[in-house]
């Protein structure tokens, strides 16, 4: 395979300093590493920011850029906010209601947990309008054989008629046994 991991995810952000610092406080991350410049290394196109890296755990790596001579940031008009959005992994379900707790105590809004049976979520905005997702395992080995068998189907069916197939319904309609 060509790709080794996935080196940084990187978007925009409003203030570099609030998003680290809310990132260091809500979710734990470590801030990690900064990058400023006033020219972009790979256009050469004069354009200042501020780059900022932050640990999100196992080698993963958020970043975020602060364009000031930009106009504001904005998010697609045409997807609803709910389609794009950054889903990190949590040890456990405690964890994700601790985490819940914490961000509601201190004022933002939380969806969920939604339960969607191979692992159940909740999801809020950061401040710079970016939704978040933290997620925790709950699928079986069992499970995952189940999906990892129709997931072809379902790819091809969805090609041909843009409906939704029925292959895996048990994960969101409350129909699944372990028999």
């Amino acid at each position: 395979m060509l790709i080794k991991k996935i080196h940084h995810v990187a978007y925009r952000c409003k203030d570099a300093k609030e998003t680290v610092e809310w990132y260091v406080k809500h979710l734990d991350m470590k801030f990690v590493l900064a990058i400023a410049e006033n020219e972009v290394p790979s256009t050469k196109a004069p354009d200042p920011y501020m780059h900022v890296f932050l640990d999100a755990g196992q080698g993963n790596i958020l970043a975020f850029f602060e364009l000031p001579t930009r106009p504001p940031m904005d998010r697609d008009q045409n997807t609803p906010n709910w389609v794009q959005h950054l889903a990190m992994e949590v040890d456990s379900l405690d964890t994700l209601l601790a985490t819940k707790a914490r961000l509601q105590a201190a004022g933002i809004d939380v969806i969920g947990p939604t339960d969607h049976t191979i692992f159940k979520s909740i999801y809020f905005f950061d401040p710079n309008g970016h939704r978040l997702e933290l997620a925790c395992n709950t699928g079986t080995p069992k499970m995952m054989q189940m999906l990892d068998e129709v997931k072809w189907d379902m790819l091809n069916e969805w090609a041909e008629t843009r409906k939704a197939p029925q292959h895996a319904r048990w994960m969101h309609d409350g129909s699944y046994t372990e028999d």
